[in-house]
């Protein structure tokens, strides 16, 4: 026979009814009873059955996750982390590529057409405010990242503009009094930008620096090769910046590369910081001084919510949750490598 509730509960000294909030993901448990109880699950192996719960609930079990980019490095260890997340609940991730097509977005927040999807998270980029509020079908949806929308729906996210202002803040510490931004774009399918933009800003702002707008280097993607194309624009001007943070990790290893074909060193003569913290980031040369979200953190905060919603809790006000973020300090910035496991 396997482990049973009823193990757990005794394995860790608490109620059956505890053991069963804290699977579920239920808040009102302190955080020394949830550690015990989750160590006593750890320890005895136990999983919870989900055919069992799925009879008794008429769930499929089954989440939808829907992100713009799955090549993209951040949007792809943030699936591996929902996927973790909805596993420890017993629940399925079926993962979906958007594109940022408005149209598919709109068609993945009504459940993809399908009564198998019991609930979705989405991370849209374009899809209308106007056109989400009057979905047809209204499965349980939790919406993460920066775009900012004014309805009654669960959002996850983390602080862009108090980590843009971190990660800026450390390079005018280190001395570079011309700190350039590469990332900047237009639109309401820009938010995360228009947030690190801000950030940046009050950066300088704090340190008595006047913003440059020559030094806001705008792009169409987030990807290597705009990384490269921007920092070639900054490299160029009369008065090159004497240290760059970049929108995301892809953006700041093109420009590493950028910088080298100038023949110029990093840090020495042009600093670099990056946004994310996917995997390759430690592994450059130099390793990349980074902005680094809790992807465990926001995966097990949209879970959690997404499953109190499709459990019925209806009561509850729709909430914003905050994941946390830290700046992992390596050598690309001139400070010194904190990371280099």
């Amino acid at each position: 026979m396997g482990v049973r509730l009823k193990d757990v509960a005794e394995h860790a000294g608490v109620s059956i009814k505890t053991v069963s909030n804290v699977v579920r993901g239920e808040i009102h448990v302190s955080e020394a009873t949830r550690e015990r109880v989750l160590r006593s699950i750890s320890e005895l192996g136990y999983r919870p059955h989900p055919s069992a719960r799925h009879l008794r609930t008429g769930r499929s079990g089954i989440l939808a996750l829907a992100v713009p980019d799955l090549v993209a490095p951040y949007f792809a260890e943030l699936a591996a982390a929902v996927i973790a997340a909805a596993k420890n609940r017993s629940y399925t991730v079926l993962i979906e590529e958007t594109g940022g097509d408005p149209e598919e977005e709109l068609r993945i927040a009504c459940g993809l057409g399908s009564s198998l999807i019991d609930g979705v998270l989405l991370s849209p980029l374009r899809l209308d405010q106007a056109a989400l509020a009057s979905r047809r079908r209204r499965i349980p949806l939790v919406l993460l990242g920066e775009r900012d929308y004014d309805l009654p729906v669960d959002h996850v996210l983390i602080d862009n503009v108090a980590a843009a202002r971190e990660v800026t803040t450390h390079l005018l510490a280190l001395g570079h009094g011309r700190v350039a931004a590469i990332g900047a774009q237009r639109g309401a399918a820009s938010a995360t930008a228009h947030q690190r933009v801000r950030g940046y800003q009050e950066a300088l702002y704090q340190a008595g620096v006047p913003y440059d707008p020559a030094l806001t280097c705008e792009v169409p993607a987030y990807r290597l090769a705009d990384g490269v194309r921007a920092m070639q624009r900054l490299l160029h001007l009369p008065h090159p910046p004497e240290a760059v943070f970049c929108f995301n990790d892809l953006l700041a290893a093109g420009a590493v590369r950028a910088a080298a074909d100038r023949g110029l060193r990093v840090p020495q003569d042009v600093a670099i910081a990056g946004f994310d913290d996917v995997e390759f980031s430690q592994y450059l040369v130099p390793s990349l001084t980074t902005v680094a979200p809790d992807k465990t953190e926001l995966a097990r905060l949209a879970v959690s919510a997404l499953l109190r919603r499709i459990d019925g809790d209806a009561q509850e006000p729709p909430a914003v949750l905050y994941a946390g973020h830290r700046l992992v300090v390596r050598e690309s910035s001139g400070g010194r490598d904190a990371d280099r496991s």
